[in-house]
């Protein structure tokens, strides 16, 4: 609670000099006696008693009103935040040989697996140096023969990850391979498209084009980067685009593309057989040169990834080099209270006005 016109409580000090002069006032004769003496000696009623109760009254009215007048308000602190953000569109290989297992911290899982975590890390955040992404609009798009749309960029990341952990590696042989063109076109594409609707909703909030304010006021979000994450084990085999051409649209678009090329030489894939459990290695399809022509078109970067630590390290680098900025705006919503103390005054006021035309009413 504070006070709007604190000097105004001042008046509460003139209270007891007023109060003084309206009881000393009452002792002055309406009608004069030639003699007292037999008037003394006559009961004093309950009324005349209470007399003062009418003064007590008026001065507390009064006093009610000069606190009123002061404007007792609460205030309550509220913050606006405006994100700066990045727009990061995961691009995930999940043809089938994703299947290759891949240290985990000395667990073996498949890759896409070990992608899948390690993402989750990278939105979320965990307890080992990654932040999590929470300012930023982040999508998901896998593909395999051909690139699909999991996730639409969103700034809610609960059910970005819930259709991370759903995603699988392609079981159907005739939707095998790896399109990475395609894969990349879409998800430029999506960006491109995620901008100029968020332009076009700014623009009907009252902002400018580019999120810029046009009233002193601050859009809830704009985007500073777009950002394309391509994990990768594969070589470009399928699809309409070609991944030079899609990088190059990328660029035209203003999205750096970030290659991680995952898995090493030595890998191998658990199959299961009616005479045993085999481990059969496999080859290494990757194809550095594209991954690193990709990354240098756009201004990123590109890097190998051999287990889930060198993965989590590179994932940590672009954490670090594409940073959000959140601006927090802080001010105080007050609520007046004189409303009451002016209300309990108009009360007192009726009472002392009931009263004296009825209980205390004098004559004449």
């Amino acid at each position: 609670m504070e006070w709007y016109s604190p000097w105004a409580l001042l008046l509460l000090l003139v209270l007891p000099l007023l109060g003084y002069f309206m009881l000393r006032g009452r002792r002055r004769a309406t009608v004069k006696f030639p003699s007292l003496v037999d008037l003394r000696q006559c009961p004093v009623s309950w009324r005349l008693r209470l007399w003062p109760v009418l003064a007590v009254l008026r001065l507390l009215c009064l006093a009610f009103l000069i606190v009123a007048l002061a404007r007792p308000r609460k205030g309550m602190v509220l913050s606006e935040i405006s994100t700066e953000g990045i727009a990061i569109e995961a691009v995930v290989d999940r043809s089938g040989s994703m299947q290759a297992e891949m240290d985990y911290y000395g667990e073996k899982l498949d890759r896409l697996e070990v992608v899948k975590r390690v993402l989750r890390d990278f939105i979320e955040g965990d307890k080992k140096g990654l932040g999590g992404r929470t300012g930023d609009m982040i999508g998901l798009v896998t593909f395999a023969r051909y690139a699909d749309t999991v996730c639409p960029l969103v700034l809610s990341h609960g059910v970005l990850t819930e259709f991370l952990k759903q995603t699988q590696i392609v079981t159907i042989r005739q939707e095998d391979g790896t399109a990475i063109g395609d894969a990349l076109a879409l998800g430029a594409a999506r960006l491109k498209k995620a901008e100029e609707e968020l332009q076009r909703r700014n623009v009907q909030l009252g902002y400018g084009g580019q999120g810029q304010a046009t009233e002193g006021n601050t859009p809830s979000f704009t985007i500073k980067n777009k950002v394309m994450l391509l994990l990768t084990d594969g070589r470009n085999n399928t699809g309409r685009y070609r991944p030079l051409d899609a990088a190059e649209l990328a660029a035209k678009w203003g999205i750096r593309i970030y290659t991680i090329g995952i898995g090493s030489a030595q890998a191998y894939r658990t199959v299961q057989t009616p005479l045993g459990t085999f481990r059969m290695p496999t080859e290494d399809e990757l194809d550095e040169g594209l991954l690193k022509a990709l990354a240098e078109k756009t201004g990123g970067f590109y890097s190998r990834a051999d287990d889930a630590d060198s993965l989590r390290k590179i994932v940590k680098r672009i954490d670090e080099l594409e940073k959000t900025e959140v601006k927090s705006v802080q001010y105080m919503q007050y609520s007046e209270r004189f409303g009451l103390w002016t209300l309990l005054a108009l009360v007192l006021l009726g009472l002392e006005m009931l009263a004296s035309c009825t209980v205390f009413r004098k004559i004449p």
